[in-house]
């Protein structure tokens, strides 16, 4: 994989693949602009350097048809402000003007694509369509870790078109070093913290993580299930009964290989999932009927917090409570604040996941953090052990 260090933009046309799959509000108007502001490293580079940047990406999931509600027009203004440059935009890919538009470029301009997942040759892969958008550029650059893990035509199939000529952009690049790094070089005591409402989509991280990790601390949604593995009384909590054997065994290789494996042993407890709800708080980690359990209790917030800051390497994906309640937000904002403390104190961070992003951003301690990964799945997938197609794709190419 090689960085765009090593490129040459001078008077070239360079087609970038970055996630500009951000958040909206009813008016279309972009609420976030995080996604954004991680690529303007990459584009300043190229147009610095005398080239043409032609930007693509997806929006929403407008599942292979044209859909106004998705279209990328409608971030141009977002993206421009950000970069602080005019962007043009160009419309769709396979338009009958597209090459025409493309040729009138001139070094130094920006351009946006229209969203690529308006044809659903973009989802499968295809060879056909992904030679259709290489057909627009000289050089193809990767910026887009979070759908690294999608063997798409514009994340993976592309690069083949581009021999010698396929670059990871400064973000990628970023990313597969921090979590390549952390994997690498990591450092003990390693503490993961995994939290989120549901063992099955966190279920592979886990068992990958106990060959990793010194402590294991799951939170949530999730522990839910692995309380009621353990024979715990969970009251109306949330939990996934197919999933309580999976919770066994991550608990049973968890002792075997000698990983610390920490759940609650208290909860903030709701009548009903309701920010307005009333509130019991448990003494220990039993939830009696007719109580849901919705964020950690002071006595898991402070046994959380000395494990984390005695870490030297910590890993955090998911929240531990729903956060998006005040009233049940203070389990991850207590965590929110030992995670910074430890990096602060020396500790190597790397957060990921948009509702961790959204905590740490939230309690204004981002700047904190060692690193923050962009892409959630990617990054679940990558620590997996997976070989992320759009990683692979740079690799070969």
């Amino acid at each position: 994989m090689k960085s765009i260090d090593l490129a040459s933009f001078n008077g070239k046309k360079a087609l970038v693949r970055v996630d500009y799959n951000v958040p909206q509000n009813e008016n279309l108007e972009v609420t976030n602009k995080t996604r954004i502001i991680r690529t303007k490293e990459t584009i300043q580079k190229i147009i610095t350097d005398n080239g043409i940047a032609i930007l693509m990406s997806h929006l929403g999931r407008p599942k292979g048809e044209q859909n106004d509600t998705f279209s990328l027009k409608h971030i141009v203004s977002a993206v421009s402000e950000t970069l602080g440059k005019e962007v043009i935009f160009l419309g769709d890919v396979l338009s009958e003007d597209i090459k025409e538009k493309v040729s009138k470029l001139k070094p130094g301009n920006i351009a946006l694509l229209e969203n690529l997942r308006f044809h659903k040759e973009e989802e499968k892969g295809d060879e056909n369509f992904a030679k259709a958008i290489a057909s627009l550029g000289d050089l193809y650059v990767n910026d887009a870790f979070g759908t690294a893990h999608r063997e798409h035509a514009s994340t993976a199939t592309i690069a083949k078109f581009f021999p010698g000529e396929a670059y990871a952009g400064y973000l990628l690049y970023s990313e597969v070093i921090s979590l390549r790094k952390m994997l690498d070089e990591k450092k003990s005591p390693f503490t993961a913290i995994i939290g989120g409402s549901k063992v099955s989509t966190k279920m592979n991280i886990l068992h990958n993580l106990l060959n990793k990790v010194d402590n294991l601390i799951i939170g949530g949604g999730m522990s839910y299930t692995f309380l009621n593995a353990m024979g715990v009384n969970i009251g109306n909590s949330l939990f996934e009964e197919d999933m309580v054997p999976v919770a066994k065994d991550i608990i049973k290789k968890a002792h075997l290989k000698g990983v610390d494996l920490y759940l609650p042993i208290d909860n903030i407890c709701a009548d009903r999932f309701a920010e307005d709800a009333n509130i019991f708080i448990t003494t220990e980690n039993h939830i009696p009927d007719g109580w849901v359990g919705m964020d950690i209790g002071p006595k898991t917030i402070q046994k959380f917090s000395h494990i984390i800051n005695q870490s030297a390497t910590i890993l955090w994906n998911g929240p531990v409570g729903v956060f998006e309640f005040e009233n049940f937000g203070k389990g991850t904002q207590a965590l929110c604040i030992a995670v910074s403390g430890s990096t602060l104190g020396g500790a190597f961070s790397l957060i990921g996941g948009g509702d961790t992003i959204a905590a740490v951003g939230k309690n204004g301690l981002s700047k904190f953090i060692s690193y923050i990964s962009t892409g959630g799945g990617a990054m679940l997938e990558y620590l997996e052990g997976i070989t992320l197609p759009g990683i692979k794709a740079l690799d070969e190419n």
